[in-house]
């Protein structure tokens, strides 16, 4: 596709979805600048991995920094134009949220209103920012639409995921900053991360070692592949969000707004049951897997499933790589990440 922008800043860089954003839009000519604060939360050697690859190129440059570092942030916006922001820098994880909420608030809380800030002065042309299926938490109605209310989250990253998309609307709002917000649907693919349940079931059956299986295998995701996920994201930086004419304050649209504001599913539209997850795996990896029946966790959702209907319409693009395919080459890049020693 065309790209209409130049000049991209990506938070979260040596991300999972960070680094997978970058490398496609270097391969398409773009001047990539890279924050991450490169923390423990998991392999921090992985990450430098990924960054290795995207340094490769003469336009990337990086910097490694917290969000939360305001005049650290200030500066590299000072230095450098920027056409498009894309933030996918954030303190990761359901579980981990109930062990580190501080960890969650400094860097999903504080660190987006530097972000947004930082846009709002240098005059930036349009945020995309990663918002995430856990504002749904507790709504069962599927498949889940950015046209229902999300007032009732399940865990405090998920919290922290709708306050984003708040903030982003009142400075939309206040000072005309182009917003999206995308909710992605539990991404995997290559160079995922460790503590994702692909990358986990993988590992503990290769080792012989049991896997956990929540609420006794009674879930299903939305497993939406890496490179479905970065075709969307680019995608919609390319889309200038719109003011909804029809939008109404006495019947409120949650998923549109009379100001330049826009969310977006990016999910598979179709939702896989845990078991059936863990028996494609075992085919790929031809051995079984050792299973652990656990009931369901604090902060975790039965069923999550896009309603991408908007996605469709807007920008023309339907998530579509099987789950199958998917995990292929997930396990493909696994064992030669793993066994290249």
């Amino acid at each position: 596709m065309d790209i209409k922008f130049k000049r991209v800043l990506v938070t979260g860089a040596a991300g999972f979805i960070g680094f997978h954003l970058s490398r496609r839009l270097l391969k398409n000519g773009c001047v990539v600048t890279g924050i991450d604060n490169l923390n423990p939360y998991y392999d921090v050697n992985l990450k430098k991995a990924r960054l290795e690859i995207l340094t490769h190129s003469e336009n990337f440059s990086f910097f490694k920094m917290e969000l939360s570092d305001r005049e650290g942030l200030k500066r590299i916006f000072d230095n450098t134009p920027f056409d498009v922001v894309v933030n996918l820098a954030a303190q990761a994880g359901v579980r981990y949220s109930l062990e580190n909420p501080y960890a969650y608030v400094d860097s999903n809380l504080v660190g987006f209103v530097n972000l947004l800030e930082c846009c709002r002065h240098s005059k930036i042309k349009h945020l995309v920012f990663a918002s995430s299926s856990s504002v749904y938490g507790a709504n069962t109605k599927m498949p889940f639409s950015i046209h229902h209310n999300v007032d009732h989250p399940l865990s405090l990253y998920g919290a922290t995921k709708k306050a984003n998309e708040l903030m982003a609307h009142t400075y939309s709002n206040l000072y005309e900053l182009s917003c999206t917000g995308l909710r992605f649907f539990t991404v995997y693919g290559p160079w995922g991360r460790p503590d994702m349940a692909l990358f986990l079931f993988t590992k503990a059956i290769l080792e012989s070692k049991p896997i956990k299986v929540f609420n006794h295998g009674e879930m299903e995701r939305d497993f939406t592949y890496i490179d479905d996920i970065i075709e969307g994201v680019i995608r919609v930086m390319g889309r200038l969000p719109e003011p909804d004419s029809t939008w109404n304050g006495n019947n409120p649209d949650p998923g549109t707004s009379y100001t330049r504001y826009k969310i977006y599913n990016i999910g598979n539209n179709n939702p896989i049951k845990l078991l059936k997850f863990i028996e494609i795996i075992e085919n790929v990896l031809e051995k079984k897997a050792k299973k652990e029946f656990l009931d369901l966790q604090p902060g975790d959702v039965i069923a999550t499933y896009a309603d991408i209907d908007d996605l469709i319409k807007d920008v023309d693009f339907r998530p579509a790589t099987p789950i199958e395919t998917g995990i292929k080459h997930f396990v493909s890049w696994y064992m030669d990440y793993y066994t290249k020693d």
